[in-house]
């Protein structure tokens, strides 16, 4: 039987070189997950997104398979959308970041 996600993850990140990548890479996976699990908490396909939003289905689609780079005025339109707001942050490194 083949490996799952979580092992093979769990295996790569016993490379430093890999670890590095994929936590600087974070950010980009939060957006991701916030984008796609508020339309599916909202109940709306990136089409209805879309529409609410006046961002391009493609467009929607990019972002949520990691191929977009939304600006912030994308991501405040997307957040209206899902009748969210947008927050960012700045956090202090913890000690393994930096």
């Amino acid at each position: 039987m083949g490996k799952n996600f979580r092992e093979t993850l769990s295996e790569q990140m016993k490379d430093p070189e890999f670890r590095t990548e994929w936590e600087a890479l974070e950010p980009e996976r939060q957006i991701i997950r916030a984008i796609i699990e508020g339309r599916e908490a909202n109940d709306l396909t990136q089409k209805q997104l879309s529409e609410a939003t006046g961002i391009a289905q493609a467009d929607i689609s990019r972002l949520e398979n990691g191929t977009g780079n939304p600006s912030i005025r994308t991501l405040k339109r997307l957040a209206a959308g899902l009748g969210m707001q947008l927050k960012l942050e700045f956090v202090p490194l913890t000690l393994t970041s930096k």
